[in-house]
């Protein structure tokens, strides 16, 4: 039977993605076994991260610093902007290196079965952005779901009387599929393929 204080580490990895009990137990117990080598560093990283994380007041993105890394990058194209869900879909479209503009994070998607509606998204923040006149193209990212097709719809009716570019990526991605799950192959092709929206 395990201490009280590893038993509330266990049950706290398993409500991590990716954990049951038993992964969350194994991995509680390497821990443990490799104290310095694991534990220590591992305690030390979460400190720094929960000390210093911040989301970014301009796309939304989560970083240490605010701006993010993305939005203070003087190499980034701030003529084309990306448009995602979640953060996840952020850092895997980042992981391809094939998108040189900036992003913006939403936040979530469109749901009415899980009661998201328009304002609980950060959709009137993109339409700002859009309106300063600073931006050429917006790359609606949203994922192959019926939710993400939807929530891409409802950003390009309020995107379209501004003079931007509208594309979304190419067709092909699996349908269902999230782009956090995605190699970085798939992704590559979906971002080349990009096409204006319909």
């Amino acid at each position: 039977m395990a201490s009280p204080e590893i038993e509330a580490l266990t049950q706290a990895l398993a409500r991590l993605p990716g954990f049951g009990p038993r992964s969350a137990r194994r991995a509680v117990l390497h821990l443990v076994k490799k104290r310095e080598n694991a534990l220590v560093p591992l305690r030390s990283a979460l400190a720094a991260v929960e000390e210093r994380l911040s989301t970014c007041s301009t796309c939304g993105n989560v970083d240490t610093s605010d701006p993010c890394a993305i939005c203070a990058d003087p190499r980034r194209d701030p003529r084309s902007l990306c448009v995602v869900e979640d953060v996840s879909d952020l850092w895997a479209l980042e992981r391809s290196r094939l998108f040189p503009g900036r992003f913006h994070v939403l936040g979530g998607r469109l749901s009415a079965l899980e009661g998201v509606r328009p304002e609980d998204l950060a959709i009137e923040p993109l339409v700002a952005r859009v309106a300063k006149g600073e931006i050429d193209e917006v790359v609606l990212a949203m994922n192959a779901t019926l939710e993400g097709q939807t929530t891409a719809h409802y950003v390009a009716d309020r995107l379209e009387r501004y003079p931007v570019r509208l594309t979304q990526l190419a067709h092909g991605l699996p349908v269902g599929g999230e782009l956090d799950y995605l190699d970085e192959g798939t992704l590559a092709q979906a971002l080349r393929a990009r096409r204006p929206v319909a």
